[in-house]
């Protein structure tokens, strides 16, 4: 492949703040970045070439999209793959990873049956349907998480159910198909960014601990604070989830470590994650950049830790929604180790994602000179801490 400078056009289909960061890492690479978004002034708008104003399914705008740009990816699963892949093949451009591979993660029953029919570890799963049913699966399990089969993300369905006498107010409240997932004893949460680039080319970043609270990603710890055998496990599992997926870019796969020492895989996100937004202080490549890179069919970066790193989410700290501004900045600014992400929503709600904070340490060796994951974590929390959307 021959590559020259001005670079292509990649349309996006969501511009979040997924898409703000992907415009951020195409900038450098003389790439322009064209959204397609519903939010007039999108989070992706400033640093994006052109929004396109529609609903993620509208066939027209993604026909527009797909008829300005020379690839197509997505930042949200709320893509309609069916429409991607229409417009794709209309105006002989890429899409990638695979609509295919859309259609299945955005089912998380279809997601999980595919995992396991590939011998992929995966909790014991099953889809219901009624409250008896319920009830019967989760006197069997002993309590479920019960999940959404679509559309649920930020801990929004998903509602854990401890005895079979919630069965129905769970149900009630995912308002849809279901899927009831045993509890599995973890000791903690994982999370490996893979990436694959052309001619059938992996790669994986650094395995990354998350830390939950709500269902809610909280922080991120990079490198975990793992065994090198999990960190092993986790690193191929993560490759045999790569395998079972068809399309170019950042996976995001979430796993649980549990309280044995095995590895188990909760949820994979096809498009850059939350777990790793650390990878932008933190690795040689970021995993945006490499998702243009590998979108494009572009020579995929390193994927290797430059330094530890554990960022920290800043999410709405109010009780109804309002104008977001964000309070106290100066301190963030003000620290030598650490790196502040706005993304640029324009209201704020409660626990609402609206930012990040990275802290690093100074190199790839700092942690052996006691600059550990967990003075790592306490100095981006206390960072973290000390913003507000409140009044003063």
């Amino acid at each position: 492949m021959s590559i020259t400078l001005p670079g292509p056009t990649l349309g996006v289909v969501g511009g979040g703040q997924l898409g703000r960061m992907l415009g951020e890492a195409a900038a450098p690479l003389g790439v322009d970045l064209v959204v397609l978004d519903p939010t007039p002034d999108c989070p992706a708008a400033p640093v994006a070439t052109d929004q396109i104003v529609a609903d993620f399914d509208d066939a027209d705008a993604i026909d527009e999209l797909a008829a300005r740009a020379d690839a197509l990816t997505f930042e949200i699963e709320l893509a309609d793959p069916d429409r991607m892949a229409a417009a794709a093949a209309a105006h002989d451009v890429a899409v990638h990873p695979d609509p295919a591979t859309l259609e299945t993660i955005q089912d998380k029953l279809v997601q999980k049956e595919a995992l396991a029919d590939a011998g992929i570890p995966v909790p014991e799963f099953v889809a219901v349907a009624t409250a008896e049913g319920l009830e019967r699966v989760v006197e069997e399990f002993g309590g479920v998480m019960l999940k959404a089969r679509e559309g649920g993300y930020d801990g929004r369905g998903n509602v854990p159910v401890e005895s079979p006498d919630e069965a129905a107010a769970a149900l009630d409240e995912i308002g849809g198909a279901a899927m009831a997932e045993e509890f599995l004893d973890f000791e903690r949460e994982v999370a490996v960014m893979g990436l694959k680039g052309a001619d059938g080319e992996t790669r994986t970043y650094p395995v990354t601990e998350t830390v939950h609270r709500e269902e809610i990603l909280r922080e991120s710890v990079s490198p975990a604070r793992a065994d090198d055998a999990v960190v092993a496990e986790a690193e191929s599992v993560a490759r045999d989830v790569l395998d079972v997926l068809d399309g170019r870019g950042v996976y995001g796969i979430e796993l649980f470590e549990t309280r044995d020492g095995d590895v188990s895989v909760n949820e994979i996100a096809p498009r850059p994650h939350n777990s790793g937004h650390w990878t932008i202080e933190g690795a040689r490549t970021s995993q945006f950049e490499n998702h243009v890179r590998a979108v494009l069919g572009w020579p995929l970066g390193p994927t290797d830790l430059v330094a530890p790193a554990v960022t920290a989410n800043v999410l709405g700290d109010v009780d109804e929604t309002g104008p977001a501004t964000l309070r106290n900045v100066e301190s963030v600014l003000s620290a030598p180790d650490a790196d502040l992400h706005w993304y640029g929503k324009d209201d704020v709600y409660p626990l609402r994602k609206m930012g990040h904070v990275t802290v690093t340490a100074p190199d790839a060796d700092a942690a052996d000179d006691g600059a550990d994951g967990d003075a790592l974590l306490s100095r981006a929390r206390a960072l973290r801490d000390g913003l507000t959307f409140r009044d003063a």
